[in-house]
């Protein structure tokens, strides 16, 4: 006895030991285990309170050692096959039946004090272990066997034992306290990890939210949730901006791994800053190439100003960068306004992305100016003349364009017109 006691005490704390991450076998183990534990500790209580009793009772003290030895079976074939499917149903008609079966040999529901209210544990145990849809059955067991109890009730009492006052007073208390208390823990446990598995949804739920919203502007973002269709939009006026790390292919050869990452990322992490205190929306980097729009996916009318604005600032962020690594840093941003289209593409990694003349045309902007200047197009020029400075380079042959006006950007207006050259 002292053997099959220390069994049923040692293994609750090796799955409870597991439940750091619990999955949903564990914690069924677990359920189950409780439930079969306390079983076993009340059966024990049983066997010695009914043996007490007399010879006449042993039958009575039998069924609950019975249940103890089918117990510790199917615990060791578990342990030995990995059957918990074996041992859940094993478990399951023992916590059913026995109880009873106690209720039957004892002589009815007074007698026993309605002994097989320990029966309960069965289908709530399925409940929580099998789920919903398979717990049924059990459930309708339970009360099949109730209505046998009460139909033969009569029967049972005509063949029962005397028990001692005390000791049907005795039964009663534990019969309720019991199970009510079994119950009660086993539920408590059952909601606790229910709790913290919804606390880890919710915590993946938002490290989920906030990868999409680094990948997606957050409109998009909620449209892509809400949305089963295709994002596409068309924007007819919007800024766009390149810009370009002059000859980082020589400067960051020979550079360790670790620290060509680490100076790319000082760079682009001060890019993105200024975007998001500009309200712009940085589109994607491409090796040491970095690409911004403004009026998309939220229009706004001073699209233009916001961008050059933010384009001096990479400058001043770029040298200041250059200064800390002690690397010769310098880049050439072109920029150009117009309609684009955009839209999500992707479906297993999503990318927000613009399309258009606009953007090539930025592009090329970017690629013909001259290392540590910023190149307008006429169509940007127009929209900033008012409020920055500008230098114009005449026309210059674009690939695939011909011949362009463009314009360098030099400084925000203090007075005066802008500069014509």
């Amino acid at each position: 006895m002292n053997a099959l006691f220390k069994s049923f005490a040692a293994f609750p704390g090796m799955v409870w030991a597991r439940l750091n991450y619990p999955s949903a076998d564990v914690i069924g183990n677990a359920i189950l285990t409780l439930l079969v534990f306390a079983e076993s500790l009340i059966c024990i209580f049983w066997i010695f309170t009914l043996s007490e009793l007399g010879e006449g009772y042993a039958l009575m003290a039998a069924i609950p050692y019975f249940y103890i030895v089918i117990s510790y079976t199917s615990l060791l074939i578990f342990y030995r096959l990995k059957r918990f499917d074996y041992f859940i149903f094993t478990q399951l008609v023992m916590l059913l039946v026995m109880p009873f079966f106690m209720q039957w040999v004892i002589g009815g529901f007074e007698a026993s004090s309605g002994v097989a209210i320990w029966a309960i544990l069965s289908p709530v145990g399925a409940l929580m272990i099998l789920g919903t849809r398979q717990s049924t059955s059990w459930f309708a067991l339970f009360i099949a066997l109730a209505a046998v109890s009460w139909q033969l009730d009569a029967l049972f009492a005509g063949n029962a034992l005397p028990i001692p006052s005390h000791v049907k007073n005795t039964f009663f208390v534990m019969n309720i306290l019991g199970t009510a208390t079994i119950l009660y823990v086993a539920m408590r446990y059952f909601q606790s990890q229910k709790e913290r598995v919804l606390v880890a949804l919710a915590a993946e739920q938002a490290r989920s939210e906030k990868l999409l919203l680094n990948i997606l502007p957050e409109s998009i973002a909620e449209r892509l949730k809400a949305e089963s269709s295709n994002i596409a939009d068309r924007y007819e006026s919007v800024t766009i901006l390149f810009a370009d790390l002059v000859d980082f292919t020589r400067i960051s050869s020979g550079m360790p791994p670790d620290e060509l990452v680490n100076l790319l990322n000082q760079v682009f992490s001060r890019f993105d800053r200024l975007t998001e205190q500009y309200h712009l929306e940085k589109i994607k980097t491409i090796g040491d190439a970095y690409m911004v729009v403004a009026g998309a996916p939220e229009p706004r009318a001073d699209h233009a100003q916001a961008m050059a604005s933010l384009a001096m600032e990479m400058q001043s962020a770029l040298q200041e960068v250059a200064e800390s690594s002690r690397k010769s840093l310098n880049m050439r941003i072109g920029i150009n306004s117009g309609p684009v289209i955009a839209g999500v593409i992707g479906s297993s990694k999503f990318s927000y992305d613009l399309w258009g003349d606009t953007v090539n045309v930025a592009s090329r902007m970017e690629h013909h100016a001259r290392p540590g200047t910023i190149q307008l197009t006429e169509s940007t020029y127009q929209l900033v003349r008012d409020e920055f400075d500008c230098e114009s380079l005449g026309c210059i042959d674009v690939k695939g364009k011909g011949e362009i006006q463009a314009y360098i950007l030099l400084e925000k207006k203090s007075k005066g017109a802008c500069l014509a050259v």
